[in-house]
């Protein structure tokens, strides 16, 4: 089956993946929105999980084909099952997501509920959607239909769930495999890194969907880079017999293109003020004494839960936040802070002195408030993973060297602490009260 799609022009859906494609645990992918609130900063990103998650089986198959076409030709069984294998992680990697995408996991329960088969968790720790994505792929009514789908490859349900999530260790030697090199010369490798890289890493399938799909939806050019160039420079670098993921050096530098374009995402769409004014009035709701919204830990109950689904319950809830949001009465924002604004050495803490100042002016009157500080990162995964990056780095002269990636740029170095965002929020009844004069007593905290 051949889908059309914005990002990638034709996705093209193979035969034994279609039921697992056409499961009600997927295709409830389709009432989920992709960016949560952010529609109603960016009109046009109203698109979905569904769709995502089919370019990120997309985008993983293009990244394999392009790493491995020595596979291909000489060791075609092995590229067969690795190929089908990496297609259904990166179809399943997100359809564990909530009502709005991670905006409703205020509300969902302790881990230990849901009882996901082979992982220990802290008992006292919320579930997330990555939880929930375990618990479908390893024990739902999904699971036995992954299973058919997979036994013509010979891999199950379980070595899907091992690319998605890291502490899941293999049980058996199926990402081992003897293969022979250029020369002919044979030897044992462990494909689990870069099969597991190609799904979750710096590099991986689901942000340069994302990115792309986002950054387009959104009607913005912060998350555009050059994709072409990036996957037609992938490749593979061996060490101690295990597989990792490499990258052609005259492609660091789109590289570095693209972690700032997800960087600038962040702070440009994804932390826009209004959408994390609804996040934080969804946040107060959620913990209000009155609310009755609770995610549940049962899979056939949680299928239920969409976008609509929360959508019609707040309509039903006479809660303050639950009628702003669903009125679309929205708060005012009173002051809002960059902590990288001016770059001088005292700036933060001026900064933090103004932030500090207006909380407490705002709680001598008795006026509520809403606070909030978000952070953009330039990366979750540098200096955590256990599966690095390689750079190829080839003059042409000497024998090619393969270099760890964070030795290659300077990004990371530029870019060591987070950028955060601190707001203040007001209901405009009360913005009116204290708008004009908060702005004349904080002229003596200029920067």
């Amino acid at each position: 089956m051949d889908i059309r799609d914005v990002v990638h022009g034709v996705i093209q859906i193979e035969s034994h993946e279609l039921p697992v494609i056409d499961s009600a645990l997927f295709q409830r992918l389709r009432q989920i929105r992709q960016t949560g609130f952010a529609e109603f900063s960016y009109p046009g990103a109203t698109h979905n999980r569904y769709i995502h998650s089919l370019g990120a089986l997309q985008t993983a198959t293009d990244a394999f084909e392009a790493i491995f076409p020595h596979l291909k030709r000489h060791h075609h069984q092995v590229w067969r099952k690795f190929r089908a294998l990496v297609r259904f992680a990166a179809l399943l990697h997100d359809i564990g997501h909530g009502p709005l995408s991670h905006t409703t996991e205020f509300a969902m329960p302790p881990v230990s509920k849901l009882k996901v088969p082979f992982m220990k968790y802290p008992k006292d720790r919320k579930a997330t959607h990555e939880d929930y994505t375990l618990k479908i792929v390893l024990d739902s009514e999904l699971t036995s239909v992954l299973a058919k789908a997979c036994v013509a490859y010979g891999f199950t349900p379980y070595h899907v769930a091992c690319l998605i999530e890291a502490e899941l260790k293999p049980k058996d030697n199926f990402f081992v495999e003897k293969i022979s090199d250029r020369k002919g010369e044979s030897e044992k490798i462990n494909f689990l890194p870069i099969l597991h890289q190609l799904i979750s890493s710096e590099l991986d399938a689901d942000r340069m969907d994302y990115l792309r799909r986002d950054s387009f939806q959104a009607g913005v050019s912060y998350g555009e880079f050059d994709y072409n160039w990036i996957v037609s420079n992938l490749c593979y670098h061996i060490k101690d017999g295990d597989c990792y993921m490499g990258l052609n050096h005259r492609a660091l530098y789109a590289f570095e293109d693209f972690l700032l374009s997800r960087y600038h995402m962040f702070l440009m769409v994804y932390l826009h003020h209004k959408t994390v004014m609804f996040d934080e009035m969804l946040s107060k709701y959620l913990h209000s004494p009155d609310c009755d919204y609770v995610i549940p830990a049962d899979i056939d109950s949680y299928r239920h839960y969409t976008d609509a689904h929360l959508y019609s319950h707040l309509g039903k809830s006479k809660n303050e936040w639950a009628r702003r949001i669903v009125e679309k009465r929205t708060l005012r924002l009173l002051l809002e802070t960059h902590s990288g604004i001016p770059s001088t050495d005292n700036a933060r803490e001026q900064q933090e002195k103004l932030f500090k100042k207006t909380l407490d002016t705002l709680k001598s009157k008795g006026i509520s408030y809403i606070s909030t500080t978000s952070t953009g990162i330039l990366s979750k995964y540098f200096g955590k993973s256990e599966f690095p990056i390689f750079v190829k780095y080839d003059n042409l002269y000497s024998k090619p060297q393969f270099i760890p990636l964070q030795k290659c740029t300077i990004l990371f170095s530029q870019y060591p602490n987070t950028r955060s965002i601190s707001r203040i929020y007001l209901t405009p009844e009360d913005y009116a009260k204290v708008g004009n004069q908060g702005r004349n007593e904080a002229v003596q905290f200029e920067l």
